[in-house]
């Protein structure tokens, strides 16, 4: 294992550049995950990470070197893609340990790594089977095993889970996690879900424009966003924004024009009673929670999560309440107050 730092590092594809100025200190055994929508940066910075993408400018430190210039084959690193990328015609063992015998390993020290590989994984019951053979789940962990033998200074993970079914993604999500904590080591993970990478980070890299907009524990971005961006990125459903004049009741700090409220923060009152006024104007049932989009004219729309046993019905007249100390105001550059 090994801390990874990334100095003021650039990308330029031609005269367009698509990482600017990026800094970051990769603790060692830490799992970062790189989130943001798609065009922002974060598989491109992966990507120089393991030397699949040449650093335009800056350093990228692996330990106490400089590996800026090293190619992949030097810097130590195991790299997992969202394609499984597995030999078809290869069992699991011998794919999971190709890389071993691809380095002229001894067959018994082969044999050590790759049973280990499949404890930690599960795949013990399946180390005969063929990739044509295995769930979309299976194959990924035996391409995460192929990773593992190396014993690699970071792994590297590029979306790993975006070609698996929903039930499948929180399955792999706990066998990462789970991974991690056995394995004790560093891990940088690239997603577009915010959920997964709410659920497994230390700490999460938001990207946007291929600049770091924040960086933190999933909690510290939750509750205390740096802007609206990040307020909004984090959080499923997305936070409520709207212009502070609708709000009745609320002192907005001085320069805020917008107010940010989450659908678990703000709650329902009789109408008249609450900080804005408004009609149900949809209704989504998911099981113990019911989330209430609310119409509250002039095209602003606020979703609130309540319980899911509701008898509201569309157009009942209602009132919302933000909880104290629950709500986020930004100014005209979107920056928090």
């Amino acid at each position: 294992m090994s801390s990874i730092a990334l100095r003021n590092v650039e990308k330029w594809f031609g005269n367009i550049q698509v990482i600017k100025g990026v800094d970051l200190e990769i603790a060692e055994g830490e799992f970062v995950i790189f989130v943001g929508p798609s065009g922002c940066g974060k598989s491109t910075l992966l990507r120089m990470i393991a030397g699949l993408e040449e650093t335009s400018r800056g350093q990228i430190m692996i330990g106490d070197r400089d590996a800026t210039a090293e190619p992949p084959s030097k810097r130590g690193l195991a790299m997992v893609f969202q394609s499984y990328a597995l030999y078809p015609h290869m069992s699991v063992r011998d794919n999971v340990g190709f890389p071993l015998k691809s380095a002229g390993l001894p067959a018994a020290e082969i044999a050590e790594k790759v049973d280990e590989a499949a404890r930690v994984l599960k795949l013990d019951a399946y180390m005969d089977r063929r990739p044509k053979d295995l769930s979309g789940g299976q194959r990924q962990r035996v391409a995460i095993g192929r990773s593992i033998v190396r014993d690699p200074t970071a792994f590297l993970f590029d979306e790993p889970l975006s070609n698996l079914d929903a039930a499948l993604r929180v399955e792999m999500r706990y066998e990462i996690a789970k991974l991690h904590q056995t394995l004790k080591s560093t891990m940088i993970y690239v997603t577009h879900d915010q959920v997964e990478a709410m659920t497994l980070a230390d700490r999460i890299v938001v990207l946007e424009g291929g600049r770091i907009a924040q960086v933190g524990s999933p909690r510290e971005l939750y509750e205390s966003p740096a802007n609206l961006f990040v307020a909004q990125f984090i959080g499923s459903p997305r936070m409520n924004v709207l212009p502070t004049r609708h709000m009745t009741g609320l002192t907005p700090p001085d320069g805020a024009v917008q107010v940010g409220i989450r659908p678990e923060h703000a709650r329902l009152a009789e109408p008249g009673a609450g900080h804005i006024d408004g009609r149900v104007d949809v209704l989504e049932y998911l099981g113990a929670d019911t989330f209430v989009v609310m119409d509250c004219g002039d095209g602003v729309q606020i979703n609130v999560r309540i319980s899911g046993d509701t008898t509201l019905g569309p157009g009942d007249p209602m009132s919302i309440i933000c909880e104290d100390g629950r709500v986020h105001f930004f100014d005209a550059d979107d920056q928090v107050i």
